[in-house]
């Protein structure tokens, strides 16, 4: 478990780039985005995943902040929308989801998990250092993804605003992250995972998230070349 605030140290095995190579000869699947049909999809940076002494809490998800408030400026700048999701427990949550709560966080630990991620605690509130615009859009979810069934409404806010494009960042990159990107790929939405905007406890869980989803799942790109993209875009349409 990385203790220090640092960005994860990516390197991703050779076997990437071969199968990424045999199955669509390009690097990226995605050379261009249109930033009006694009969403910044924050995964979770509240604090009970960002400030110490919370039950969740992850270092290198306070070290990614700079390159998230990056990203959401230069979406919002481009035309694109700001999404927060946050993870939050409730009685729905319980009644729903009632295997995660009874079989996987049954301990003390999971006690402080419901007890941080209730809406009106500290751990449910968005981290104090992250820029969140007036103009932004908060969306609870209930899910580790927030488009599977029963999770939120967030699959219905995209596709009132003809979003096809999502760009992933937050916390956790194997878990929260990776499950809204699976389940928005398959839903037919073009996804990007931001390799030094997204957090979790390892460099080796972050870095078996970025082999799978670069091959299979979707993009990874760094913030300076998602930023291109971006500018790149809202330049063509000035």
């Amino acid at each position: 478990m990385i203790t220090e605030e640092r960005l994860h140290r990516v390197a991703l095995p050779a076997y990437v780039a071969e199968r990424i190579a045999l199955r669509r000869g390009t690097p990226h699947a995605f050379e261009r985005i249109d930033p009006a049909r694009t969403a910044l999809v924050v995964v979770d940076l509240q604090n009970g995943f960002m400030a110490p002494g919370q039950p969740a809490e992850m270092p290198v998800a306070r070290a990614i902040v700079p390159n998230v408030n990056r990203l959401a400026e230069a979406t919002r700048k481009a035309g694109g929308a700001v999404i927060w999701l946050k993870h939050t427990f409730d009685q729905e949550t319980a009644q729903t989801w009632s295997i995660w709560r009874t079989s996987f966080i049954s301990s003390d630990w999971g006690q402080r998990m419901e007890e941080a991620f209730t809406p009106g605690s500290f751990g449910h509130e968005i981290y104090a250092d992250l820029k969140k615009a007036p103009n932004d859009l908060v969306v609870l979810k209930r899910r580790f993804s927030a488009l599977v069934q029963g999770s939120s409404g967030l699959d219905q806010i995209l596709r009132q605003r003809g979003i096809d494009t999502l760009i992933i960042v937050g916390t956790a990159t194997n878990v929260c992250c990776e499950s809204t990107l699976r389940d928005g790929m398959m839903m037919n939405y073009k996804c990007v995972m931001v390799s030094d905007a997204n957090a979790t406890r390892t460099d080796e869980e972050h870095n078996a998230t970025l082999s799978t989803v670069a091959v299979i799942f979707g993009d990874v790109r760094t913030t300076d070349e998602v930023v291109a993209l971006l500018n790149a875009r809202s330049n063509i349409s000035a």
